[in-house]
């Protein structure tokens, strides 16, 4: 398995407007920083590593070259502005979907932005908003082994490599996040115009 979030092949994968356009880095400071003011809806910024990649509270988000699935997404929700909290948990059941279709694990929410497994934090979404756009940051740890997670974490941390017992194919799951997130986004978005018409 090819082990890259390059365009080359993680486009192929992708069928829905998520991810138009499509930008990566090996190596950026945040995914976020990659996303341009004017990009469309459904822009995407993936990197294969960050040096600056943040969490809820300002905490940072660390993890080795090549085992994480780290992507931010621009949103431009045409929704009331005190809705836009709901982001985070629009997205945290994204990831879940996501990744249980790729590996068969269920996770669990943990609100406000945090998806587990057994407990264990396996993912975290940070959404920021400002001017009408929401840019959401998502990382998942995917292939990390025990010494490659963080240590003195809130939450203990896991990987889906460590609860698998065998490596995840990150093209494939970053593909199902978009395809996921972008479904539960029109559901959510569609809820306003159907409460206000």
């Amino acid at each position: 398995m090819a082990d890259s979030l390059a365009p080359e092949i993680v486009r192929p994968l992708l069928h829905g407007r998520f991810g138009r356009p499509y930008r990566y880095e090996e190596l950026t400071e945040s995914t976020q920083r990659l996303l341009r003011e004017d990009d469309p809806e459904g822009a995407v910024a993936v990197a294969e590593e960050q040096t600056h990649g943040r969490g809820r509270l300002g905490r940072s988000w660390q993890a080795p070259a090549r085992t994480s699935v780290l992507v931010s997404v621009l949103l431009r929700p045409q929704v009331a502005p005190p809705r836009l909290p709901e982001l985070s948990l629009v997205a945290g059941g994204a990831v879940a979907e996501a990744i249980a279709a790729v590996t068969e694990i269920e996770p669990a929410i943990s609100f406000p932005n945090d998806v587990l497994v057994g407990g264990r934090k396996v993912a975290g979404i940070l959404a920021e908003s400002s001017d009408g756009r929401v840019v959401l940051g998502i990382g998942v740890n995917a292939n990390q082994t025990g010494d490659q997670l963080p240590p003195d974490t809130p939450t203990e941390p896991t990987s889906l490599r460590l609860e698998l017992g065998k490596a995840v194919d990150r093209a494939q799951l970053l593909a199902a996040i978009l395809q996921q997130l972008e479904a539960a986004y029109d559901v959510w978005v569609a809820k306003e115009s159907s409460a206000s018409g």
